[in-house]
């Protein structure tokens, strides 16, 4: 991706995520950028164009992140023995991973406070919203949890109880650290809560 086009997809996503995808213009993205609509529009061919890059870009980001701690990178039933023998420990680091990466990357931060901002107005944000912070990710604890039990590393429980309760403070830690930035540690937080979880849900031997 050229420099000027990289530069146009990240001012853009820093407005959508600062005033909301639908209040920005195209005007408003070369303004902030200093150059002209049509300058803008060699590169992109309309805001929702820069949208789908923005959008494709995350999904690819999460690929590579999921491929760099090794846990699954794709849904269940797409590639189910992904999901078989799924080390904790690399599920527990990707967890911790995913605090700083929903909190301190700037891309992945804006792109989360862009779908926080717009889900209530757009459908389509609403979804987006719900699989990549929400469901999705009980959806995928659950998945893995399910395989956990069936290995016999957790103890025979509802597996969707358990993505629930192990995703939830995560949720809440990120949206906390919106407020307080850096006034806690919350990926410490975030680690005793996992290994206190798995204390508690660990099979016996």
């Amino acid at each position: 991706m050229s420099d000027t086009r990289e530069k146009i997809l990240m001012t853009a996503l820093h407005l959508f995520a600062r005033d909301g995808y639908e209040a920005v213009s195209v005007s408003t993205i070369a303004g902030a950028l200093g150059m002209t609509k049509g300058a803008l529009y060699k590169h992109y061919k309309n805001k929702r164009d820069i949208f789908d890059s923005i959008v494709e870009r995350i999904y690819q980001i999460d690929a590579e992140r999921a491929k760099q701690y090794e846990v699954p990178g794709v849904k269940y039933e797409i590639q189910p023995e992904a999901y078989k023998n799924q080390s904790v420990e690399k599920m527990i680091d990707f967890t911790i991973a995913q605090f700083f990466f929903w909190t301190k990357d700037d891309f992945a931060s804006d792109f989360r406070k862009m779908l926080t901002l717009e889900q209530y107005r757009n459908t389509e944000m609403a979804e987006l919203y719900s699989q990549c912070i929400v469901a999705g990710p009980v959806a995928y604890m659950e998945d893995i949890f399910r395989e956990l039990i069936q290995n016999g590393v957790l103890k025979e429980e509802n597996p969707r109880q358990l993505a629930v309760e192990y995703y939830a403070p995560l949720f809440l830690l990120i949206n906390m650290f919106d407020k307080s930035g850096e006034d806690e540690d919350y990926a410490a937080i975030l680690c005793n809560h996992t290994k206190h979880f798995m204390l508690s849900h660990g099979a016996i031997r």
